[in-house]
């Protein structure tokens, strides 16, 4: 299990090897994903709290990268932070997520990428419920949801 200093970790000394890398150019991505899809995975953007579809969604099912359909996070650690944002207090696999240092907007924040393909995801916080302690704060648009679990085994 993930706790805050694995995240400060991983955000100053580097991520764990994913499985595989996607890449892509701009265009591709330009042509895979919605505008708004492309504006918060590519462009690092986020949607207005209690705005995507996935916050209040608590269907049993894994949520994947948007952009590359790497699975992220599973719907049993999806919670109810009141932020306005669909989160998590861990993601599916420890390589699933990349992490990096964000100074934007005065803030001193840890944000949160698919480690596969970059896409920017949203950010962690050392705020969210035990035993973690963790609050994966993600954008909708990043994720979707895949209710056939039978597909994972399950």
């Amino acid at each position: 299990m993930l706790r805050w200093k694995d995240i400060v970790h991983f955000s100053v000394n580097g991520n764990p090897e994913p499985d595989l890398r996607v890449e892509k150019t701009e265009q591709e991505w330009r042509e895979l994903l919605s505008p708004e899809q492309f504006r918060i995975t590519r462009k690092k953007g986020t949607e207005a709290p209690h705005s995507g579809a996935l916050c209040s969604i608590y269907e049993a099912g894994k949520y994947s990268c948007i952009c590359c359909d790497t699975p992220l996070f599973d719907s049993t650690i999806k919670f109810e932070s009141g932020t306005g944002w669909p989160s998590f207090t861990q993601p599916i696999k420890e390589n699933a997520i990349k992490y990096e240092r964000d100074n934007s907007y005065g803030m001193v924040r840890v944000e949160v990428m698919c480690n596969t393909c970059d896409a920017h995801l949203g950010h962690v916080f050392p705020d969210g419920p035990e035993p973690s302690g963790l609050r994966y704060c993600i954008n909708s648009e990043s994720l979707q949801l895949d209710k056939k679990t039978e597909a994972y085994g399950e």
